[in-house]
């Protein structure tokens, strides 16, 4: 019988995020946003963006940010312990989605580690010392370089799903912007334009998503052609399709 007594499941409400009353992408990346023009060290954005991550990704109750230091996986973020516990045990049986996915360009994931198609020892240990019950992990790179991974955890088995992979991918995507800014050694404030250029797609994407009734994956698709035809940046087309919907509900 595991023995998971000594965690506290409880979602813990983020230090760096002031609590919302939803989800809504725009309400927790504006909160992101107070944090960055702020000009917050790495530490505090690399942390900001797991926190964000429980409250942006359906079912996610824990997050950890990996990165690769002298051929290492490092966790240098975490929402809490229990996500640190987790890449522990990853790192100790050298298996788990979080370190495939710092080497595989698909998103990693295991709905039910209690009846795992793979990381078997992984699923072992992350069954007998936390209450995660679902795993996934997302590749970060810059400069077309594999530098890390964004992991999401759950303690609800088999609610992962495209869904909420889709939601994460988002938030991954500013991560990657992040983690290029520190690594190349900018202050965390000029991560503005970043910031605002992914905010943007998402809720474009979103948009897209409701009018259209397409998954995420297509959406972007539609929104990448559309950029292409037209001859526009993406983020400058997100940021018009954002524009125009805002003005037609005005109307």
């Amino acid at each position: 019988m595991n023995d998971d007594s000594q965690f506290d499941a409880t979602p813990v409400v983020p230090a760096d995020i002031n609590p919302v009353p939803t989800t809504d992408p725009a309400t927790v990346f504006a909160a992101l946003a107070d944090i960055v023009y702020g000009g917050s060290s790495a530490e505090q954005v690399y942390t900001a963006i797991c926190n964000a991550a429980t409250l942006l990704v359906p079912h996610c109750d824990h997050a950890s940010l990996m990165l690769m230091r002298h051929g290492k996986a490092v966790t240098v973020a975490a929402s809490d312990d229990i996500a640190r516990v987790v890449d522990d045990i990853e790192r100790a049986t050298g298996e788990g989605p979080c370190l495939d996915a710092i080497t595989d360009e698909a998103a990693q994931l295991e709905a039910d580690l209690r009846t795992p198609t793979q990381w078997p020892a992984m699923a072992r240990g992350v069954l007998n010392r936390t209450p995660v019950r679902g795993a996934m992990g997302f590749r970060l790179k810059v400069d077309e370089q594999k530098v890390g991974a964004l992991n999401l955890f759950t303690d609800t088995p088999g609610v992962f799903d495209s869904d909420s992979a889709e939601k994460a991918i988002i938030l991954t995507a500013f991560t990657a912007v992040a983690v290029a800014a520190m690594m190349n050694g900018q202050e965390a404030s000029t991560l503005r334009d970043g910031l605002e250029s992914n905010r943007e797609i998402g809720k474009a994407i979103g948009l897209i998503m409701a009018l259209h009734d397409v998954s995420g994956d297509e959406a972007f698709a539609l929104l990448r052609k559309s950029s292409q035809d037209l001859n526009v940046k993406i983020a400058d087309l997100a940021a018009t399709v954002v524009e125009r919907h805002s003005k037609g509900l005005k109307s």
